[in-house]
């Protein structure tokens, strides 16, 4: 059925969309254990949206610890996970550009209540989800359950709309309370994704970079660039892409001149600011008059 102004073609989209996320992060999920490595995982989980849907919305994110955002492994990276762990997976997965984004935390630290904060403040904010409701208001329910853990949500984040080719659009859904947000409307597609930490709740930015996006198709005079920038726009439909995904042997220097020329921009990796752990829960709704569709659960 249509959904305000989404026809049935897009809503069906939305749902494949959807149904392949939750194939692939049940199988992913089950593959983070010490020991194996991140780009294992990740490379498993973009192979499977590859083969089950259009491709991948962003590159897989799995942050760990500290980590909130924009991790994602290196094309030679050997880091494997640990019993002192605390893991985010963060997937994309789009059909004709509709997309789908979902999170877990899979913990071996035992702060199972951590995770447990994120998971009931996105329950509590899915609730709230309706029509003419003020995002400001979903991101009190978010903020009254994070707290309510004694934990603090992350502050200097939200979740956000998301449109065909475009997996951050508004509206912004605060994890806070705000007193002027944006009302809600019948078939607003948004991606919920409450971030709890132990720390005081604000992430900055660190000094890895792996993900990158187009931002304007110039030329560029450096050959490999040049290379680079084909792939960019002829296979990345505009999404967020990782540098590992780049056929270059140069791609780091090509990335790099290509940010220089405005081209790309990156997205470093985002961490708590005082190095403490974070975890994080998400879904993606179709908004309805009554309530939401919730197409990755």
């Amino acid at each position: 059925m249509s959904i305000g102004p989404l026809d049935d073609e897009t809503v069906d989209k939305h749902r494949q969309a959807g149904d392949v996320l939750r194939t692939v992060m049940d199988e992913t999920a089950e593959m983070v254990e010490p020991g194996v490595t991140h780009l294992e995982v990740a490379e498993y989980a973009e192979s499977r949206i590859e083969e089950l849907a259009d491709g991948c919305a962003f590159p897989v994110n799995i942050s760990i610890n500290e980590e909130a955002s924009h991790a994602t492994p290196a094309r030679d990276d050997d880091i494997e996970f640990t019993e002192d762990d605390m893991v985010c997976l963060d997937i994309g997965v789009h059909v004709d550009g509709y997309i789908a984004d979902a999170a877990t935390t899979i913990d071996f630290t035992g702060n199972d209540e951590l995770v447990e904060a994120a998971e009931q403040a996105l329950e509590a904010a899915l609730d709230a989800v309706a029509a003419g409701v003020d995002t400001g208001t979903v991101g009190a329910e978010i903020e009254d359950v994070i707290r309510g853990y004694g934990y603090t949500p992350v502050l200097n984040l939200s979740g956000h709309g998301v449109e065909q080719y475009d997996a951050h659009t508004g509206p912004n859904i605060p994890n806070r309370g705000v007193d002027r947000g944006t009302e809600l409307q019948v078939g607003d597609v948004v991606a919920i994704e409450p971030f709890a930490t132990d720390g005081r709740g604000k992430v900055t930015e660190g000094a890895k970079e792996e993900i990158f996006e187009l931002q304007q198709e110039r030329s560029v005079r450096n050959r490999a660039a040049r290379q680079v920038l084909d792939q960019v726009t002829s296979e990345f439909d505009g999404l967020p892409f990782a540098s590992r995904w780049v056929d270059s042997p140069r791609a780091e220097m090509a990335l790099r001149r290509l940010k220089q020329a405005g081209v790309v921009r990156g997205y470093p990796v985002l961490k708590e600011e005082d190095g403490r752990l974070i975890s994080q829960a998400e879904h993606t709704v179709m908004v309805t008059e009554d309530g939401c569709e919730i197409t990755t659960e």
